[in-house]
């Protein structure tokens, strides 16, 4: 695979997703931003964008350790994944999360005012990402399996919606708004980092929303840079 400084980030990583793990280090968003070019977000960081490319490199020669080639799946396979792991983790981590959150605001809140931001956004986030799924769920990936099947048979599948492309660019919207607050969450939280005076509650309630955004990060990639393109050349083809 070449990587230059015109590839674009979200095909990067769909096609190899190791090479996620040099955007993570260098606080490079692949999932909600994954339109730019190496180039444009290394510009962007100011980050030695031939210092990047020599990492993702590496990154594609290492041994795969069980790394999965989503972009090889069915479609249909694909929003049942997306489904039963990441929509499932998202409702569960939710109801595990918000008491963890709300006890360290009030127990910390007043030398770390910044947790009522994190808890008040987290709990945005968590009504938001509730309604989002369900609109997946019963609309666009409902509509997606019958283009599969249709797609087989040889048939064509009228759309209530007009075209596939009109649910994808709400939802690519709403996992901007989603990607916009984890940033002010980790900004907030110092990148997840517990301070001197964190209790044990403290440290897992930060490690647990770190786990929620690196999952959340995989869930959008998955359908912004491969689930919705590929659905949008069935519809087309």
């Amino acid at each position: 695979m070449e990587i230059t400084k015109n590839s674009i980030i979200g095909d990067l990583v769909a096609q190899d997703y190791r090479t996620a793990s040099v955007f993570k280090k260098n606080n490079i968003d692949f999932c909600c931003n994954g339109n730019r070019s190496i180039q444009e977000a290394c510009t962007t960081k100011n980050i030695d964008v031939d210092q990047l490319i020599h990492d993702l490199g590496n990154s594609t020669q290492q041994a795969a350790n069980g790394a999965v080639d989503y972009k090889t799946w069915p479609l249909d396979l694909l929003a049942d994944y997306i489904e039963k792991k990441h929509h499932r983790y998202v409702r569960e981590k939710i109801q595990e999360i918000t008491p963890y959150l709300r006890k360290i605001a009030q127990v910390h809140g007043g030398h770390h005012p910044e947790l009522h931001d994190i808890e008040k956004l987290f709990s945005e986030s968590a009504e938001e990402l509730t309604n989002h799924m369900m609109k997946e769920e019963g609309i666009l990936f409902p509509h997606i399996r019958e283009m599969v099947k249709a797609h087989l048979a040889g048939n064509k599948v009228n759309a209530p919606f007009g075209t596939v492309q009109n649910p994808i660019n709400m939802m690519m919207h709403e996992h901007n708004v989603e990607g916009e607050r984890f940033r002010q969450i980790a900004d907030l939280s110092n990148n997840y980092t517990t301070p001197a005076d964190g209790c044990n509650t403290y440290r897992v309630s930060l490690a647990m929303l770190k786990e929620f955004e690196d999952d959340l990060h995989l869930h959008i990639h998955l359908e912004n840079n491969i689930l919705f393109p590929g659905a949008l050349l069935m519809e087309q083809a």
